[in-house]
């Protein structure tokens, strides 16, 4: 049986080259910001989100920098997302150590959050196709026991504040 849908590796959909322009523009960040985002990411590990603005110690402009170059999303003066993570509920829980919860923005999040931290986490979604209820263990190496599992990709016209929905 044939999908009705592109299969397609990570490396194609890497090999686009408007995406990527847009992390040739991200990885071109100043010293402060780079602080000012390992902060923020480390914050939403600690304590989840969303994370206040004034609360941090960084200065607002380097926040709106993260902010102007999509890698954090700032509504009402609070970080609500940090790539990869969401700090208000999405379709991925993300069940990290010591028992701590916490949201991955997408499915492809979901999946490098582990080699991230460097430590086993156990994501927990619904199937894309027909909402059964999914629990997939993944550790820094990769999922474990993932063998059917399909992360499902698809472009948006506007993906500033959104994460993805489906795995």
């Amino acid at each position: 049986m044939t999908p009705a849908f592109p299969v397609r590796t990570a490396a194609d959909l890497m090999a686009d080259a408007d995406f990527e322009a847009r992390w040739k523009e991200r990885e071109s960040i100043g010293a402060a910001a780079r602080a000012a985002l390992r902060d923020i990411l480390a914050r939403f590990v600690a304590d989840g989100g969303p994370i206040e603005v004034a609360s941090l110690s960084h200065p607002a402009g380097v926040v709106a920098e993260l902010d102007a170059r999509d890698l954090v999303y700032v509504q009402d003066g609070r970080v609500v997302l940090a790539y990869p993570w969401s700090g208000t509920p999405t379709a991925f829980v993300m069940g990290l150590s010591g028992g701590r919860e916490r949201w991955a923005c997408c499915a492809i999040d979901a999946l490098g959050i582990a080699a991230m931290l460097g430590e086993a986490v156990q994501v927990r979604t619904r199937c894309h196709h027909c909402a059964a209820p999914l629990r997939l263990d993944v550790s820094p190496q990769g999922p474990a026991g993932a063998a059917g599992v399909m992360a499902w990709v698809g472009k948006r016209e506007d993906l500033r504040g959104k994460a993805c929905t489906a795995l």
